[in-house]
């Protein structure tokens, strides 16, 4: 009954998915059963936070994930809260209920050496607007750290050669300045170049299809991920990986994390110091590679 009447809120009350629902009918269920396997039965009044912290444990010792973990007792805590509201209990047994820390996942990135012989290899692009279109998506990818969204976003217009800069269009319609070099002055104009002799129908998007079209969400992620595949060392081989790589060369090379930030567009510097654990990382491993006593010092 107390489930079931839990069930029915989510779906005409909070109208979740039915994919939601069916995760939170398991999850609760799984809680309902250690319950009744502690107790003997499973009554949601009777429930007591040493119980619920009882059951988080046995899922980290099950070997249970943190991420999932903290999924299921999300699903337990919106549980009890509703009872809670609707008076079917004096007491909500979750408040207070911390699950376990979720390990930071660094994000992953190519080296520039790396980059630069996927991008400076004439073999691994086709010799006609395709292929220079490709390697230049995914050069200015690297050189500016925008968003696949922001790329598939700019126009002609958003070009200033005299200035040598990208206005940028991010999340929320925010605009930003992003520079570039003399060198990649060139590069855009011979792509410009190279795309306005093939493609007839005139588009003011600066990345189209070969048919005059912008590109989409899921072409331009293939192509990222067909020729970042030639790294074997790279796991994730997404166009977001190429920001990342964008932000870490930055900061690995002495540029100011707030400049970056800038550049990234993001809305606050937290977002950005994910890199810092990034760099931090890098200098270790350097540290260890090159210090002539870190070997001694990691053994003892």
């Amino acid at each position: 009954m107390w489930k079931e009447k839990f069930m029915d809120y989510l779906r005409y009350e909070k109208n979740y998915s039915s994919q939601t629902e069916i995760s939170y009918f398991r999850d609760i269920s799984q809680f309902e059963e250690f319950i009744a396997d502690e107790c003997g039965v499973f009554d949601p009044a009777a429930v007591e936070g040493d119980q619920i912290r009882n059951w988080v444990v046995s899922l980290m010792e099950a070997g249970v994930k943190a991420r999932s973990v903290n999924r299921k007792l999300s699903a337990v805590r919106s549980f009890f809260r509703y009872l809670k509201r609707k008076g079917m209990i004096s007491h909500n047994p979750a408040t207070g209920i911390n699950g376990p820390k979720t390990p930071k996942k660094l994000p992953g990135f190519v080296k520039d050496r790396e980059i630069s012989l996927v991008i400076d290899r004439s073999e691994n692009f086709a010799d006609d607007f395709c292929g220079h279109r490709d390697r230049f998506l995914i050069e200015l990818l690297y050189l500016t750290g925008i968003r696949r969204a922001e790329l598939i976003a700019l126009r002609d217009s958003d070009i200033d050669f005299e200035n040598c800069t990208l206005r940028v269009t991010g999340k929320r319609n925010k605009q930003r300045i992003i520079p570039f070099s003399h060198q990649t002055k060139e590069k855009i104009r011979e792509y410009l170049q190279k795309r306005d002799a093939r493609i007839a129908n005139k588009s003011p998007f600066l990345f189209v299809k070969e048919d005059g079209t912008p590109l989409y969400p899921k072409l331009v992620y293939n192509i990222i991920h067909t020729h970042l595949s030639s790294i074997p060392t790279l796991s994730q081989k997404s166009p977001h990986v190429l920001r990342h790589s964008f932000a870490t060369e930055m900061l690995n090379n002495g540029a100011d994390i707030n400049a970056v930030k800038e550049l990234l567009g993001h809305g606050s510097l937290a977002s950005t110091q994910i890199y810092t654990h990034v760099t931090i990382e890098e200098m270790k491993k350097t540290y260890d590679h090159a210090h002539p006593r870190a070997p001694k010092m990691k053994e003892e």
